[in-house]
């Protein structure tokens, strides 16, 4: 079994570099999304927002921060606001560069690189997952544009997304025996490694990333559709917040033509598409849940203690919450599609769009 996966992962190496954007969209997607918007009145109306949200950044300059702090810092605290603020260049990456490549035009593309360059030479990473999860949209802008941009920025960004990945795999806090080695903070570990891998074509981030998550779905996730997170934290947000990096690095696998980690069966039973499932009841109504009442983790009382909102205990479960890891399980499960819809809205918004493009693509490949 341990051969024939070994083989599996190769040929998936190897398949992946004929299809160079794994993370965001590739040539064929431009194209169709290029169409869309000119065919399309809902998209177009959609683009002419995200057209001017563009525009705008490029009157911007860079906020890097040196090392990014969320995890484990309660709302207010100086650290973690700083951080915030300088996210929001994740984003402005990221529509600078899908804007270049569905325009051409070499600003953007000159803005974007600005950006990740300044990121890449001011930040450092410290090995923490719940902070680095929060480079997914700069990732993707640097997947988006990495063929253009010059030599010199390529090596430039490529070393700093390199460390940040590296640094998560030699973390302390992914050894054997810490907690943080096999709950949510795993999930998010192996999305940042594997999106990075990707990204940079580097098949040992690719490998380690794909191995280390078949014994994810083992211990984490239950045969019941239950989770690890659930169990410690009585709460559907933090089930929620271990399946969407799952989910999402499930979709990059798939798109690099590898096995379905959507439907993988772990040994005991467990899968993501079982913990998705599970989740349903949850989401239309048919059951409900207070957060947090049997919490294990002592952070969640300190917020419930900062008044931050959704984590005092007995706080009902909304289903908007799950509106994240919905949007992602379509790409394997269109029959989520009706229940999307009835939660996020029957209009499509603009990552919707992106989305679907990226589903259409791989229902065309099949």
């Amino acid at each position: 079994m341990m051969r024939k996966f070994a083989v599996t992962v190769t040929l998936l190496v190897l398949s992946f570099t004929a299809f160079s954007q794994i993370v965001s969209f590739s040539k064929g997607e431009i194209k169709q999304l290029k169409s869309q918007i000119k065919n399309n009145q809902n998209t177009k109306k959609l683009y002419t927002g995200f057209e001017k949200a563009a525009l705008s950044y490029l009157q911007e300059v860079p906020n890097p921060v040196d090392t990014i702090r969320t995890e484990g810092l309660l709302k207010g605290n100086p650290k973690k606001e700083r951080t915030r603020a300088a996210l929001a260049d994740m984003n402005k990456m990221f529509v600078l560069a899908l804007q270049y490549r569905l325009t051409d035009d070499q600003k953007y593309l000159n803005k974007c690189a600005e950006f990740l360059g300044a990121w890449a030479k001011v930040n450092r990473p410290n090995g923490d997952p719940i902070d680095d999860t929060n480079l997914d949209k700069g990732i993707e802008a640097y997947d988006l544009i990495k063929e253009n941009i010059t030599a010199a920025d390529k090596k430039q960004i490529g070393q700093w997304l390199a460390e940040t990945a590296s640094t998560e795999i030699n973390s302390k806090r992914m050894k054997a025996g810490w907690a943080t080695a096999v709950n949510n903070w795993n999930a998010h570990r192996l999305k940042v490694v594997g999106e990075i891998g990707y990204a940079l074509n580097n098949p040992d981030f690719i490998s380690w990333t794909i191995n280390n998550l078949k014994s994810h779905i083992n211990v984490n996730l239950y045969a019941d559709g239950t989770s690890l997170d659930f169990k410690e934290r009585d709460a559907m947000h933090y089930h929620i917040y271990d399946l969407e990096p799952m989910l999402r690095l499930a979709i990059m696998i798939d798109r690099a033509k590898g096995p379905n980690f959507y439907a993988y069966e772990s040994e005991k039973g467990s899968s993501v598409k079982k913990s998705v499932e599970w989740l349903i009841p949850y989401i239309n109504g048919e059951k409900q849940h207070e957060e947090y009442v049997h919490t294990t983790v002592k952070f969640d009382r300190d917020r419930a203690k900062n008044n931050e909102p959704g984590f005092a205990p007995g706080t009902m479960f909304k289903p908007d919450l799950a509106l994240p890891v919905l949007k992602l399980a379509v790409y394997f499960d269109s029959g989520q599609s009706n229940l999307l819809k009835k939660i996020n809205g029957a209009e499509e918004d603009w990552q919707m769009v992106l989305d679907n493009i990226q589903r259409d693509s791989r229902q065309l490949s099949k």
